[in-house]
């Protein structure tokens, strides 16, 4: 006996064209967000950069305009406006037939960025409005695009001497949750693209409010790493080599400073690989190989010793950016090159140049195995607090630090802890929490600013102690953030200078060792108050200044303010309502959008260098609102 389930033929829907795009734009640009209102601009820019690689542009314009759009120009050859075979105009085909474009074969582009050639035509799709021109042949040929379909067909406007391509989108309000474009936030992978791109002048704009910029790097990567250590004390030039082997292009940048942590930064044909790949591990493995053959035979380590690759790299600013005709990545994201050839041909150039440099460069080679020295010196001295502490119990899980309250609830994904400035206000949390799954670490003053400290200080300092055991996951190479005692780390500290110093102090804390936490989502910064509005007995609280002004506007001026200068000038009814309880707080959620401007914002503020934080002050002072004097 067969039941009608309502299931049939009807119900099997085909999108045709660009609608499958509209109907799950997240497969495409990855979220409806501003990272995928940003990655439009980046899918266009991507082809004007494939031109630059095949040696055909070598300027590219950006404009954000008044009314919401935003339009990228390239002095390339143009997208080809001839007959395709499907009959149409081949830049109306680009620009409205998924997987079309001229990256599958290799007469057009030898290498190229996007693979999937689904780039232009995905921001046509999701784009309200989109015009092209196109430079080419002595002509000057448009078109124009509504919600994806063309208006007319691809027409001549002109005559023109020049070459190139510009596309103008305005993205779609009713598919994108935010159509803001942010002209920071577009810079920094900009400004990345121009360095990995050595000669290539790339101009920004902001029709808005006349912000304009113009990113030009001669020394591509040397210029890179120069630009990461700027806040970091220099110990010799840049190291830059560059190779073509078996038609692959390996190129790397590296420069060793005093600092103890380690910035090294991948790329496959412009494309970030976050997670690193084959070509990292060949580089890794190189640079390993070459300290430690150095290092024999100039017999500078007694009792035939050896440098780990951790001594190697700790210090060390690296850039290595390869151009391969057919890269090989591993998950949707591209962030792991996969290709097992390229290992054995990067630790290959690698080895070579670096082993050269080092003969050649006495002095420089000098100062490098001494700073390693200093490395493997510090991980013994690491290595030997780590096991007194561990001889001592005092890593083990089941053992928790005295200061901590901790909360019923054993399952992390439920559980949160505060992590509080001062006794104070660890009195005011301990009581005003939720007990079942909320626990409270008050720490005593400042800790250890771990930009500046060698490992082996990190281990002995008795408050960061205290965090590692809390979090219960162990630290160092014994990390296992699966294991975290807590799915919400939140740092709650005073509204004033101190508080936000303390705040960066475990900011960097968490950034430098316990990375994987932030990239889970779990590290997040609680919203204080700034004000206490008490008029009669209704009381109001407000976040900002402007929520203040807001109060004020509703309840007219004869009202108490007080300005809340710390967490413990609360009571404990008043902490859980305004900044504990779930119901009616606010936390903000700290992520890392881009690992290089975070390594070089933490380098900045918490480093050794004066003259960078100075600028960055001195840059951002306008923008401040609250300052204690």
């Amino acid at each position: 006996m067969t039941t009608d389930t309502g299931y049939t033929a009807k119900d099997i829907q085909v999108l045709e064209g660009l609608e499958a795009v509209r109907k799950r734009p997240a497969m495409y640009i990855g979220s409806t967000n501003r990272i995928g209102l940003h990655h439009l601009v980046y899918e266009v820019l991507d082809n004007s950069i494939d031109e630059a690689l095949a040696g055909h542009c070598k300027n590219i314009e950006i404009m954000l305009y008044k009314d919401g759009s935003v339009s990228v120009t390239d002095d390339g050859r143009g997208i080809p406006v001839d007959k395709h075979d499907s009959g149409k105009s081949a830049l109306e085909v680009v620009l409205t037939v998924l997987h079309a474009g001229g990256k599958f074969g290799k007469q057009a582009y030898a290498v190229s960025g996007g693979l999937h050639g689904v780039g232009v035509s995905v921001v046509n799709a999701l784009s309200e409005t989109l015009s092209v021109e196109v430079r080419r042949n002595g002509k000057t040929y448009a078109q124009t695009y509504h919600i994806g379909k063309p208006l007319s067909d691809v027409k001549v406007v002109g005559d023109t001497d020049k070459t190139g391509t510009m596309i103008r989108f305005k993205p779609n309000t009713k598919i994108f949750e935010t159509v803001e474009f942010e002209y920071n936030y577009l810079k920094e992978r900009i400004m990345e693209l121009a360095f990995l791109n050595a000669g290539l002048r790339i101009k920004m704009s902001d029709e808005r409010d006349g912000n304009e910029q113009e990113f030009y790097y001669e020394g591509g990567i040397k210029e890179f790493v120069e630009h990461i250590n700027k806040a970091r004390t220099k110990l010799h030039a840049p190291v830059h080599f560059k190779k073509t082997k078996d038609n692959n292009e390996i190129e790397y940048a590296l420069q060793y400073t005093d600092s103890y942590s380690e910035s090294i930064y991948s790329f496959v044909n412009n494309i970030k690989t976050v997670d690193g790949g084959t070509h990292v591990s060949g580089f890794r493995t190189a640079l390993t190989r070459v300290v430690n053959e150095y290092m024999r035979i100039n017999k500078i380590l007694k009792n035939d010793k050896k440098m780990s690759g951790d001594d190697a790299i700790e210090g060390l600013a690296g850039i290595i950016s390869i151009k391969i005709p057919e890269p090989q990545f591993e998950g949707q994201t591209k962030a792991k090159l996969g290709n097992s050839e390229i290992k054995g041909i990067v630790d290959s150039v690698v080895y070579d140049s670096l082993m050269t440099y080092l003969e050649e460069h006495p002095t420089e080679a000098k100062r490098i195995m001494q700073k390693i020295i200093s490395s493997m010196e510090a991980r013994e001295a690491a290595q030997k607090a780590k096991e007194l502490i561990r001889r001592k119990s005092v890593f083990e899980s089941s053992i928790l630090p005295g200061k901590l309250s901790d909360c019923i609830e054993k399952d992390p994904s439920k559980c949160e802890i505060f992590v509080v400035e001062g006794d104070s206000a660890g009195g005011s949390g301990r009581q005003g929490r939720d007990r079942n799954y909320q626990a409270i670490l008050p720490l005593k003053g400042k800790i250890l600013n771990v930009e500046k400290a060698p490992m082996h200080k990190v281990l002995t300092s008795e408050e960061i102690k205290a965090i590692v055991l809390s979090i219960g996951a162990g630290f160092g190479e014994d990390f296992d953030a699966t294991k975290a005692r807590y799915h919400k780390f939140v740092i709650m500290t005073d509204a004033d200078v101190d508080g936000a110093h303390i705040r960066t102090l475990i900011l960097t804390l968490f950034y430098r060792h316990f990375k994987p936490l932030i990239e889970k989502g779990y590290l997040y910064i609680a919203q204080p108050p700034l004000y206490k509005i008490k008029q009669g007995k209704s009381i109001q609280y407000a976040y900002s200044d402007a929520q203040l002004q807001e109060v004020l506007k509703q309840t007219g001026e004869k009202v108490d303010i007080q300005r809340y200068k710390g967490l413990g000038e609360m009571n404990p009814e008043q902490l859980w309502e305004t900044t504990m309880n779930p119901e009616t707080r606010t936390l903000k959620q700290v992520t890392i959008e881009d690992a290089i401007v975070a390594d070089e914002l933490f380098t900045i503020l918490m480093g050794d260098e004066v003259a960078p934080r100075k600028e960055f002050i001195e840059q951002y002072a306008k923008q401040v609102k609250n300052l204690d004097i």
